[in-house]
């Protein structure tokens, strides 16, 4: 039991009271997020900024230099997708879609992109690269697409927030970030209700068109 709870509170006994509180603010404000995505609201941008904008500052002072730029690309596409949602297309609402054959394509070459970009970041910083690395490159390609994909409303983006989601959930074990694996172990679960929601949407659009 001593052993569990050590798990999750290590890494703070040295951690400055603000901090922590701005982790805390990040972790409920993430969850809340991905929520609010499942629900469709469009408020999901605005309190993901929040978390987003927290996180990236957090890990910019551990000195995780590649998540820091994802987590500032999330933040620049939060500012894309709130837009994106609000204006939708036209005058209506942005439906929920799935993502066409030139949409995977793109997707595709922002995954790869992702990859080399990241990893040449790591050398620029002269890092060692261990596996562990090389794992969160590749999911780190895996969250750029997903981000892009939920800004257009496509499916596809909780299946790839799932993948990613349970890559990285025994890499933050492994590293002890007790917090960080609660909150991804939440975002799968959540991801995975959200998916097969998203999904009875998508049914019941394509009942109704041939009906009109």
């Amino acid at each position: 039991m001593n052993e569990v709870a050590d798990f999750f509170i290590a890494q703070y006994r040295e951690t400055p009271t603000l901090d922590i509180i701005l982790e805390v603010i990040a972790f409920v404000c993430g969850i809340a997020s991905v929520y609010l995505a499942k629900k469709q609201r469009v408020a999901l941008y605005p309190v993901g900024l929040i978390a987003t904008a927290l996180t990236a500052y957090l890990l910019y002072k551990a000195g995780y230099y590649g998540e820091v730029l994802v987590n500032a690309y999330f933040t620049i596409m939060s500012f894309y997708g709130w837009y994106h949602w609000t204006r939708g297309s036209g005058t209506e609402e942005l439906p929920v879609s799935r993502a066409d054959l030139r949409e995977k394509f793109i997707g595709l070459g922002i995954f790869v992109l992702t990859f080399f970009v990241i990893y040449a970041i790591y050398r620029a910083f002269d890092y060692a690269l261990a596996p562990e690395n090389y794992l969160d490159i590749f999911c780190s390609g895996i969250f750029f697409t997903a981000m892009w994909f939920m800004a257009l409303k496509k499916i596809e983006h909780w299946t790839l927030w799932i993948v990613g989601n349970l890559l990285v959930l025994p890499l933050y074990a492994i590293r002890g970030l007790g917090m960080l694996t609660i909150q991804y172990a939440i975002f799968t679960l959540l991801a995975i209700t959200a998916y097969l929601e998203w999904k009875k949407i998508l049914q019941r659009q394509t009942f109704r068109k041939p009906m009109e």
